[in-house]
């Protein structure tokens, strides 16, 4: 695992990595087109799906993969910060325009805020759906090792947008690394991200463009290395990929049924 860590509540790639490489559970043997087909699927159940128990459900039957997988449950819940946030402040103002049931009211200079049942039950809808697409895609990344999650990327996407993918994810380490270590550095001199954003926001903002400059800077050493080790633009990943079996086709359709008779149930004239 990282030994430079940014923040608790991000997930750390390398870890991500080791588990990948590592994990020798039932789930890192079925095949990687399954997983990829089953998170697809997910997908599509949660955009569709509108109903809080069915969602409740989805997440908690993907939270138990997440365990019976020996994957670091307390960490995934400290992930779960900077996805929750987002939630929250992407619906957290439109909770106390949704009609319904008033659970709480005040008022601001004479404006009425009201907060609905409503709005209370779009925050929680959206949070499920949420946590439950990031567990299972982290679950997905932390059972599938990388040579397959490569050869997948080189299959699916067309040149160079494959290219694309694969030197954004070895770029996204080299920040990181960067990030890890410039705080470590400002950590051993007293420094804080808090107490340093409110004292010395010039500081930060002269290590946030630090960082940018000198990842750029490594990203081009990596590609010059590539290119004296025989790279011309075209990175082929000839692993090969074990296809679903029979028991993979058949959870791929047992999953396509419930989404659909899910999303059925969720529509308002239904019953």
């Amino acid at each position: 695992m990282s030994s430079l860590p940014v923040s608790s509540h991000i997930p750390d790639p390398d870890l991500i990595t080791y588990f990948a490489e590592k994990q020798d559970s039932f789930f890192s043997t079925v095949s990687p087109w399954t997983k990829l087909l089953s998170l697809a699927v997910l997908i599509v159940g949660i955009t569709l799906l509108r109903n809080p128990l069915l969602l409740l459900g989805l997440y908690l039957a993907v939270l138990s993969l997440f365990v019976l997988a020996k994957l670091p449950v307390a960490k995934l819940f400290r992930w779960y910060l900077f996805p929750l946030l987002f939630v929250v402040s992407l619906v957290g103002i439109l909770a106390w325009t949704q009609p319904g049931n008033p659970v709480l009211a005040f008022s601001v200079a004479g404006i009425p805020i009201i907060l609905t049942d409503s709005g209370i039950l779009l925050v929680v809808t959206l949070s499920l759906k949420t946590l439950t697409s990031v567990t299972y895609s982290l679950f997905f990344l932390m059972t599938t090792r990388y040579e397959y999650l490569s050869g997948m990327i080189s299959r699916i996407f067309p040149a160079p947008v494959d290219q694309i993918f694969l030197m954004a994810y070895r770029f996204f380490f080299l920040t990181l690394a960067m990030v890890g270590s410039i705080l470590k550095a400002v950590r051993s001199r007293g420094g804080g991200l808090v107490r340093g954003m409110r004292t010395e926001g010039a500081l930060f903002a002269e290590i946030i463009g630090l960082v940018f400059i000198r990842s750029f800077d490594r990203a081009e050493r990596v590609e010059k290395a590539m290119r004296a080790r025989g790279y011309h633009g075209s990175y082929s990943n000839a692993t090969e990929i074990p296809a679903p079996g029979m028991g993979g086709y058949g959870v791929l359709a047992l999953g396509i049924l419930l989404v659909a008779a899910g999303s059925l149930a969720s529509s308002p004239g239904w019953w």
